[in-house]
């Protein structure tokens, strides 16, 4: 009887499975993204980790436990850049330039040759080109570009803007040729603008520009203004003290950051200064931000830290200077270290390699660095990719539409071979293909599209080009 009763009670909970199965193999192909969590909330891998065989969590400061609430703090860059310039010696005229949030991204180049922002692939074929707020057609691109494609290793020429930090600076570029090439006190060049016996070129824009750059970070201008209005600079999280408490439950947890300790120490007391114990309703006694991590690390000058590194010197938490000499004791939990590298890390802490998740925003170097040269796993911060994927999801039928244009166009030329002689008439598929967008969403503005639109107008337009480049010499 007891074999038979233990036999029938998994027979039942098996019907009650298979029937559950079923109920939701009817339901899951319309319900499935009404469970998933929205796109700011979730994790995106291209590979799976065992997170068990992780020992150490490590993270970077800016942009990634601190973020910088947009557009302000780029609004701020930006004015601080134009001051910096305008002290050496730029026109007066450009400070009335505003920060317009729509217009940059992180990732264009710079061309220091002929002045040009551009969106390319992964293997330097243009996508986009602008020169100021002039966005360049197909011609004029051949222009300057022949086949339409760069050397993105040409590092002295192209500068890849690749960090939020770069996004004042990007829409800086594009005010800067906009205004030289509208002023009618310059003479415009393929190169640059002539002034009299003087002559600037984009080149030496740049070299400006980033000098501007640097000097705002040297200086500490930016962080000084940052420090006096941190509830509009700095986005405040409550969810950052319980995540890291959590992690220090399974494993050891350590900050590397560029910044320098005063700054770091702000940042952070404002982030943590909540009183309230993570796991608990109940107001507890103050905890200082440094007991969160086992091991924090400051002055890191990545992406050199992930190589030689600098010399490891101790931080006087009560002033923040440092402490002569090299540090060479054992570590000291709490206590704070200024440069090092990250073998030094490694041996501080006692874990190597794979052991190690590192979590960061700048893809050079906080993640490829870190990965390539101590094999440590990586999670990279991207706050743009939710509202990319928003705009795939709430456009996912237009993107079906174009793909279902671009099997009809197939089909056009699937009877074809080396002998056919002549070629279909495609030009309503163009069309359509073109500008799909019409009927759903309104016309791009003279002004410049928004993101979202943009993403339409250039896949479409990228599309056509690939598909359609046999039959045509020139972009519709």
């Amino acid at each position: 009887m007891g074999s038979i009763s233990k036999e029938h009670s998994i027979g039942t909970d098996g019907c009650q499975m298979h029937e559950r199965r079923l109920s939701l193999k009817d339901t899951t192909s319309n319900d499935f993204r009404a469970v998933k969590r929205d796109y700011d909330h979730r994790v995106f891998v291209n590979r799976s980790l065992a997170l068990e065989k992780i020992k150490c969590y490590g993270f970077d400061m800016d942009y990634t436990l601190a973020m910088y609430s947009s557009p302000d703090h780029e609004e701020l860059g930006f004015e601080l850049l134009l001051d910096r310039l305008v002290c050496i010696g730029y026109p007066h005229e450009i400070l009335e330039y505003k920060y317009d949030p729509s217009y940059p991204t992180r990732g264009l180049v710079f061309d220091n040759l002929f002045g040009n922002l551009l969106k390319v692939d992964s293997n330097g074929n243009i996508l986009v080109c602008t020169h100021g707020f002039h966005f360049l057609k197909g011609p004029e691109i051949w222009k300057y570009y022949p086949n339409k494609i760069i050397q993105r290793d040409d590092t002295r020429r192209f500068h890849v803007l690749n960090t939020l930090f770069n996004l004042s600076e990007t829409y800086l570029y594009a005010c800067l040729v906009d205004f030289f090439t509208n002023c009618t006190r310059y003479l415009n060049c393929d190169t640059g603008y002539g002034h009299g016996n003087l002559f600037m070129s984009f080149k030496s824009i740049h070299q400006d520009v980033r000098d501007a750059m640097d000097y705002m970070h040297d200086s500490g201008c930016l962080k000084e203004k940052t420090l006096e209005d941190l509830k509009k600079y700095v986005i405040k999280d409550p969810r950052t003290p319980i995540l890291l408490s959590r992690m220090r439950e399974v494993g050891k947890v350590f900050l590397a950051t560029n910044s320098d300790y005063n700054y770091t120490d702000a940042i952070m007391t404002y982030l943590f200064d909540d009183g309230q114990d993570p796991d608990k309703d109940i107001d507890t006694i103050k905890k200082s931000w440094r007991s969160y991590f086992d091991l924090i690390v400051v002055d890191t000058r990545k992406p050199l830290f992930f190589a030689e590194g600098t010399v490891l010197r101790q931080v006087n938490t009560d002033n923040g200077k440092l402490r002569i000499g090299t540090y060479t004791g054992p570590h000291q939990h709490c206590a704070v270290y200024s440069g090092g590298s990250s073998d030094i890390v490694c041996d501080l802490l006692g874990v190597k390699g794979k052991e190690i998740l590192y979590v960061g925003d700048h893809i050079f170097g906080d993640i490829l660095k870190s990965k390539k040269k101590q094999g440590w796993r990586t999670f990279l911060v991207v706050p743009e990719l939710a509202k990319e994927l928003t705009v795939w999801g709430h456009k996912s039928e237009l993107f079906d539409e174009l793909k279902n244009l671009d099997v009809v166009l197939a089909q056009s030329y699937q009877h074809m071979d080396s002998s056919s002689t002549k070629h279909p008439d495609i030009s309503s598929i163009q069309k359509q293909i073109q500008m799909p967008h019409e009927s759903t969403v309104e016309h791009v503005s003279a002004d410049g599209p928004d993101e979202s639109k943009e993403q339409l107008y250039f896949y479409g337009k990228q599309r056509l080009t690939q598909l359609t480049h046999d039959s045509s010499e020139e972009d519709n």
